[in-house]
């Protein structure tokens, strides 16, 4: 049986404040993850607790430095002032935007026909995770680059294999239940870039959910992020400087048969001064490795919690799948 116990705790609630006033939102430390049994069984509840209600969590003590999150984004700014011919010569066709640069216009959330307000550049695992993966594709007109988003990449590793550490402590697994079902997976990093609109009031990027397990976003720390609620409001979400964002993924409410929610969240374009200028952000999808056949956990389904998902289906499935959804692959 699924641990219920983390329900009943009484969860830290860290006060996060934007420019629209504060709002309370689940908050973990990983500092406690190597304090002992008892401490790390502690902040699996408290991440299972904010999993089962909201799907986020803010995340502290995570081991990224100021140094090397500052470098990435100094080098994300200089890639995307780059000219829009040089950054289309770094473009990957027939690759569903898996590696190198994907320009405005392109990507565009489940069941909408426009598209975001956003241009990324994938970043993925060196050296590759196994034989056919897509090399990353990287811009010789900041060759720096290269080195500040593989930093940041395995700084995000180490904390997302701890956070799926604490999953499956949660959900009593071993604890290293998911450690070789996303080893020689195809995760990405994508450093990606709103534009500024003046004068405008709108959506960046349309209400989604993330396709893959987990997601940890190293954000801007300025007001554009908002979460769905259970009561359909929308709830901004803007972290301070030494914190980072964790949600569930697709792939992962699937697995455990919607215990864990993965949930809608938007990118809306905030007030002056924000919306005058670019807004520059990382997200980390972990993914499964791509043979992985996602089906229910048999500790999620019981008689008042039937299988939703009776049918499994591999992880590059159900990834493809998607991907064709959101406009970044072709139906043949």
């Amino acid at each position: 049986m699924v641990l219920s116990r983390a329900l009943d705790l009484g969860m830290m609630r860290t006060e996060m404040t934007n420019a629209q006033g504060s709002v309370g939102i689940p908050v973990i430390s990983l500092e406690r993850f190597d304090s002992g049994d008892s401490a790390r069984q502690g902040l699996s509840d408290e991440l299972g607790q904010a999993f089962r209600e909201i799907g986020f969590v803010g995340v502290q003590g995570h081991g990224i430095s100021d140094e090397v999150r500052d470098r990435a984004y100094e080098m994300t700014r200089r890639v995307f002032e780059l000219p829009v011919a040089t950054k289309r010569r770094y473009e990957v066709p027939g690759s569903g935007g898996g590696r190198g640069y994907t320009a405005f216009g392109i990507e565009k959330a489940k069941d909408q026909d426009v598209a975001d307000l956003k241009e990324f550049w994938h970043v993925g695992p060196e050296p590759v995770a196994y034989e056919g993966m897509l090399p990353n594709a990287w811009p010789e007109e900041v060759p720096e680059f290269r080195a500040a988003m593989l930093d940041l990449y395995a700084s995000l590793r180490r904390a997302g294999d701890k956070l799926l550490t604490l999953v499956a402590m949660h959900l009593e697994l071993p604890v290293e239940y998911f450690a070789d079902k996303v080893e020689a997976s195809d995760t990405i990093m994508r450093p990606l870039h709103y534009p500024p609109l003046s004068g405008q009031v709108g959506v960046r990027a349309a209400a989604h959910e993330d396709i893959n397990v987990i997601t940890l976003l190293v954000g801007s720390h300025e007001p554009g992020l908002e979460v769905l609620t259970r009561d359909g409001g929308w709830v901004p979400v803007t972290t301070l400087k030494d914190t980072i964002v964790c949600n569930v993924g697709d792939m992962l409410q699937r697995l455990t048969n919607k215990e864990l929610v993965s949930t809608t969240h938007r990118v809306v374009n905030p007030p002056e001064p924000w919306s005058l200028r670019s807004r520059f952000s990382m997200p980390y999808f972990l993914h499964f490795n791509p043979q992985f056949s996602i089906e229910t956990l048999p500790g999620c389904v019981g008689a008042d919690r039937p299988n939703k998902f009776p049918v499994p289906i591999t992880s590059q499935e159900y990834l493809e799948e998607r991907l064709r959804e959101i406009g970044l692959l072709t139906t043949e």
